[in-house]
């Protein structure tokens, strides 16, 4: 304990130092997200900064090898960074399906060369990512996918399509599901490859959601050579790459929970509706609404805690990440239905400068894609129910 405690005082100490005043507090909106990216924006030098200082440490991967651009951390010690980080309100030095998702799945699978050429620069948030997986025919039973990866010697020659691909349209990279062998069975057949958005044959169109803003697009692939060295894993399985990928999207999707809408709901409450004498929001069953919801997240963010700590000692069972993106998309959902709620009359407006282009309530909206992307949850609930529940089927 006395090791952690000092390394306590050392992170206190550095983020002291480094942690620009403006990267502190609630991020108001999308334009404080940190992407990174070749293309990257900034919404001012000091996120840049913030990146910076981060990336260098290895702080953006805590637990990543420093080989690798990580910051070599125990589990233990990326507990104390986390909670350094929540004590000063600092916001995420990086937002990365690299980080989350595809650098998991590259230190398991990938080979030496690809860890050295993708983990450090995903790690200081200099190539931006997105997911290949579902298609047209082929969105809870991704596994019936039908893009093409045609066999040209030392390199592939891709065709199809993907949908519901998160921010194509602004990545350098796709990490992608092809089907290499098509007499296979649909398990079988299927690589995991890497390759530049900017390859020619590749094109983007976004969807534009019910919420009116676009994180979603199609992607198609139209005679695009992907070089053989970006094969992840043994040929014909990648379904093993995709699965273990999934587990980490899934637990990704489900840290939506432990989210904010960027003041604290009481206060967004209060000051729509009024308080009462002793200065409590004038609303009790709101009130109450809101303190249940605060403990479930609560309750949700030691779960997750815990989640790591048993997959780090090999101990965790593969659905809970189903259960996790179950509650934390659920638990999402009442947050921004709660902030609807507390927002009265004025949370309805859809544009103006006084609502920032009616932030709330496109956010609300926008929560209801939560319970469909990274699996359904009907899918995820029939994985607890089988795999966790032992439940017996129909």
């Amino acid at each position: 304990m006395s090791e952690l405690e000092d390394f306590r005082a050392e992170v206190r100490a550095w983020l002291a130092d480094n942690c620009p005043a403006e990267v502190r507090g609630p991020m108001a909106g999308e334009d404080d997200r940190i992407w990174g990216g070749r293309n990257a924006t900034f919404k001012t030098p000091a996120h840049r900064l913030w990146l910076e200082r981060m990336g260098a440490r290895g702080w953006t991967a805590p637990e990543w090898p420093t080989e690798y651009g990580g910051g070599g951390l125990s589990r233990d010690q990326a507990k104390v960074l986390a909670s350094e980080l929540r004590r000063i309100e600092a916001q995420p030095p990086l937002f990365s399906f690299g980080v989350w998702m595809l650098g998991p799945a590259l230190l398991k699978f990938g080979t030496e060369a690809q860890k050295q050429t993708f983990l450090p620069p995903i790690a200081r948030g200099e190539i931006r990512w997105c997911q290949g997986y579902s298609e047209p025919g082929a969105g809870s039973d991704l596994a019936g996918l039908q893009t093409r990866a045609v066999d040209q010697g030392d390199h592939w020659i891709v065709n199809g399509q993907k949908v519901w691909t998160s921010y194509a349209d602004q990545a350098d990279w796709i990490f992608c599901l092809v089907r290499t062998d098509p007499e296979a069975p649909k398990h079988l057949g299927i690589s995991f490859v890497l390759f530049d958005m900017a390859t020619p044959g590749v094109s983007t169109k976004p969807i534009t959601l019910i919420s009116g803003k676009s994180p979603f697009c199609e992607t198609f692939f139209d005679d695009v050579r992907v070089d053989k060295a970006n094969l992840v894993g043994a040929l014909n399985r990648g379904w093993d790459v995709a699965k273990y990928l999934l587990a980490h999207e899934r637990t990704m999707i489900g840290a939506i929970g432990e989210g904010d809408v960027g003041r604290p709901l009481g206060q967004i409450a209060a000051d729509a509706i009024g308080r009462d004498a002793s200065g409590r929001l004038d609303q009790p069953m709101l009130r109450a609404r809101i303190a249940e919801m605060e403990i479930d997240a609560e309750a949700f963010r030691l779960a997750m805690e815990r989640t790591g700590d048993l997959a780090k000692a090999g101990r965790a069972h593969p659905a809970l990440s189903s259960m996790l993106k179950y509650y934390g998309s659920e638990l999402n959902k009442c947050r921004h239905e709660l902030a609807m709620a507390a927002g009265g009359a004025d949370a309805l407006e859809w544009e103006g400068e006084r609502s920032r282009n009616g932030q709330a309530a496109r956010d609300w909206l926008r929560t209801k894609a939560n319970s469909i992307e990274g699996g359904t949850s009907e899918i995820q609930l029939n994985i607890i129910a089988k795999h966790l529940l032992r439940l017996p089927g129909a």
